[in-house]
């Protein structure tokens, strides 16, 4: 009797370690539950950090194989644009008639291809010649899939909304709509316009979230409350941070939390992509100082890694206030584990753009949220946070740039959070039912090994 092949997957994650970690994360999930898992990287990456990732990653996943997809240099127009993130998205997308010949020569054959969000256009017939179920990999919350879903339903009359009413999820106020979106011709704004109508297309829509996080919208989804041919979307998280994120060695960050009183520490970081103006820096660090709290915060000065040399702390901070933050904080400028730190428990509180990876993140390690959305699906993630009750954001603070938000209001918000007990006992809960969702018989663990059961099958 001839050998049943194994379930064989292939995954291509897009630009950014936003869009990156997710999917390394899958894979390892994946390879834990005995499936063959391809990993489509691109090349060049934009960033450091990615490389070291994925360098990382397959260091101890030796079994997972790597393909290298070299991307087409950028045309002359879109190399002037000034984010080398979406440039990367463009050439992607523009190389996408390339990964046929590259995924043809895989073994064994396929069983499903998993890609990127913000690849369905290009990479729909690209799927449909592989002849195997294909799925995107949602790299946001559910909350946001909706609006994503429905956004070609209204994006037209945008200009004179001032709340998009979501059928079965809930108002998103003009406010906290992406600011991308709002800006006529963007490339975010093309992808939603042209991506979402193919969502139908599509096997499912994996998401990184779990049914006791955001069970409206999943309901929603699957009820086809907004998009009535939507395929099934599975909620197969949290996804775990996994042993290959760890630093090879204990850093100062957490050599410096080891000596701190439980729960006294508050945790500052904007994610990966954030470099904030000088100015605004400054009344964040005014604003720890004036909080009480001890804190660590991770300054990012330029958006990619690998450019030129950033400039020392002194030159962003200012001597004076320098110096004032030794006395109660400690401030970082490289890469730093979060996992790691989010885990501590010194750690009792956590002031996060709200990204999607860093809200699961402090989900699955319970630690409440002060949201300083900066931009994207950040406004949406924070509202999610804030509804569940483990969470809190000042909806008057705008986007990155609009305003100053000053030091003293920081600090009075950090204090709050702090303080709050009440937002201690439903980050416990939150954790609690992240742990359950992706433990034996929860509902993350079961919908993955129902997928992959159906994959078996094709």
């Amino acid at each position: 009797m001839s050998e049943v092949p194994p379930i064989h997957v292939a995954l291509l994650p897009s630009a950014g370690m936003g869009h990156l970690t997710p999917f390394l994360r899958l894979a390892a999930m994946l390879v834990h539950h005995n499936c063959h898992v391809t990993l489509i990287t691109t090349h060049p990456t934009v960033s450091k950090s990615e490389s070291d990732q994925i360098s990382k990653f397959h260091s101890s996943f030796p079994q997972v194989n790597q393909l290298h997809f070299h991307l087409l240099p950028p045309s002359d127009a879109s190399a002037t644009k000034a984010d080398p993130f979406f440039l990367r998205f463009e050439a992607i997308r523009s190389s996408s008639h390339l990964l046929p010949s590259l995924l043809s020569s895989v073994s064994p054959p396929l069983s499903s291809f998993v890609y990127d969000m913000t690849l369905i256009s290009p990479l729909l017939p690209v799927a449909d010649s592989l002849g195997v179920p294909h799925y995107i990999l949602f790299t946001s919350s559910a909350t946001m899939l909706s609006f994503f879903s429905y956004f070609p339903t209204v994006s037209a009359s945008l200009p004179t909304l001032n709340d998009v009413e979501i059928p079965g999820v809930s108002s998103i106020p003009r406010s906290s709509i992406p600011p991308m979106l709002l800006v006529p011709n963007s490339l975010f704004g093309n992808i939603f316009n042209e991506d979402g109508p193919k969502l139908t297309k599509l096997h499912g829509v994996l998401i990184n979230t779990f049914e006791e996080l955001e069970a409206q919208s999943l309901e929603a989804l699957n009820g086809g409350k907004m998009v009535k041919e939507l395929p099934p979307v599975y909620a197969v998280g949290p996804f775990v941070p996994g042993e290959f994120e760890k630093e090879d060695q204990r850093g100062a960050p957490l050599k410096w939390l080891d000596d701190k009183a439980k729960g006294s520490v508050v945790y500052v970081t904007f994610g990966s992509r954030t470099a904030m103006g000088r100015d605004q820096m400054r009344e964040i660090g005014e604003g720890l100082v004036r909080s009480g709290s001890m804190f660590l915060w991770v300054v990012k000065g330029k958006k990619v890694d690998r450019e030129e040399e950033e400039e020392g702390l002194e030159g962003l901070l200012g001597l004076e206030l320098v110096e004032k933050i030794k006395e109660r904080g400690l401030v970082v400028k490289e890469w730093v584990d979060q996992r790691e730190i989010l885990d501590h428990e010194a750690v009792g509180g956590f002031v996060s753009h709200c990204g999607w990876n860093s809200v699961v993140e402090a989900a699955w390690y319970g630690v409440p949220i002060m949201g300083w959305p900066l931009g994207g699906d950040q406004k949406i993630n924070a509202e999610v946070v804030s509804n569940k009750g483990w969470g809190v954001w000042n909806k008057d603070w705008g986007w990155e740039g609009e305003n100053v938000v000053k030091g003293e209001e920081i600090g009075e918000a950090i204090r709050e959070m702090m303080n709050d007990e009440s937002l201690r006992i439903k980050a416990a809960e939150v954790k609690e039912a992240a742990r359950k969702a992706i433990s034996v018989g929860g509902r993350g663990e079961v919908t993955l090994q129902k997928l992959i059961e159906k994959w078996n099958k094709f």
